[in-house]
């Protein structure tokens, strides 16, 4: 049986399925890697318009800026780990302690196959639009496949397993197949990935994103978080109005320029004039500022100076990532009051 969760926003289908997990006649009790699940089979998200691609109902809030810098991560092919940790610093719990990441999506998608699929699928669709053969592969079953006594080979497997991407009507459709999922760590996160993928390779191609689709055979919750993670349902999400969508060249030096400019961010004798000259002096189109915005306000959160990181996120102009960030603030702030 396939469980279907359709809409415009990120949002909605997110409460969908948080709804169906809790509630539906197809829940299942399941033990997992990191304990026992409450899990559906089968799962099947559509996207209706992926630039609203925030979800802003979980609590816990989740963490825009670790999602933002996950998509520079991945879009510039990396796989070292400190970039990713320092913006959470939770992640090495579940993907290992080395200084790579085994599974590193990026890496796996622009040098791992000893190709780059993103330039390769840019080119293919550019010159046939028609495509049907435009697959990006992240699973590599000589090294994903568990041992022959069913145990993990590494910490970091990908749940990502492939994309499949074709133009139709002037559109970039989007299909991602995901072995397993877990619907309060991994699906924001991922649909924040993908579509943010799916976009900027739209704009590459000239044409508009469409819809983005994910089947995720194991949509799971693990019942440790189940026991405290909410859902405001009479929230409203905010609109996301920029785009990022950008050709080709310049879209590659703009992705460079956010690369340097959120690794300069990590330096441990970073000041805040420093951060305040980076955001200042970056000459990158407005949509790619704001996202910007909220990673520097991040690395102020991080080092004590929360009235210079509230500072910065008022010259934010997008109102979905300004909403995203005052959850995620907020929830640092209820966690300060309680624990003074």
């Amino acid at each position: 049986m396939i469980n279907v969760f359709e809409g415009n926003t990120a949002n909605d289908v997110w409460q969908k399925a948080l709804s169906e997990i809790y509630h539906g006649k197809n829940t299942k009790h399941q033990t997992g890697r990191g304990g026992t699940t409450l899990e559906i089979l089968h799962a099947a998200f559509t996207l209706t318009n992926p630039r609203q691609r925030w979800i802003v109902a979980r609590y816990p809030a989740l963490n825009p800026a670790f999602a933002i810098a996950e998509v520079i991560w991945i879009l510039c092919g990396r796989n070292d780990a400190a970039f990713l940790n320092y913006w959470n610093s939770q992640l090495p719990k579940y993907a290992g302690t080395g200084t790579e990441y085994h599974g590193a999506y990026g890496y796996r998608l622009r040098t791992h196959f000893e190709i780059d699929q993103l330039e390769r699928a840019y080119l293919a669709l550019q010159h046939n639009p028609d495509s049907r053969q435009v697959v990006l592969q992240i699973w590599d079953s000589l090294k994903d496949f568990p041992d022959e006594e069913g145990n993990p080979v590494n910490p970091d497997i990908p749940c990502n397993i492939t994309s499949l991407l074709k133009i139709r009507d002037g559109r970039l459709e989007w299909m991602q197949i995901m072995r397993s999922n877990d619907l309060f760590r991994g699906v924001p996160y991922n649909f924040i990935q993908f579509t943010s993928i799916q976009e900027i390779l739209a704009g590459w191609l000239n044409v508009e994103p469409g819809s983005y689709n994910q089947i995720s055979d194991s949509l799971h919750i693990y019942s440790e978080d189940a026991k405290f993670v909410k859902t405001n349902l009479s929230s409203d999400v905010q609109q996301n109005t920029d785009s990022l969508c950008l050709p080709k060249e310049r879209s590659d030096a703009v992705l460079a320029k956010l690369n340097s400019c959120i690794e300069a961010m990590i330096a441990p004798n970073l000041s805040q004039e420093a951060i305040h000259k980076l955001l200042n002096e970056i000459d990158v189109p407005n949509a790619y500022h704001n996202l910007l915005l909220v990673v520097g306000a991040e690395a102020a959160r991080k080092r004590g100076w929360l009235n210079f990181a509230q500072t910065l996120m008022v010259s934010c102009s997008n109102p979905v990532l300004t909403q995203a960030w005052e959850r995620w603030f907020m929830r640092f702030q209820r966690q300060r009051e309680t624990e003074g």
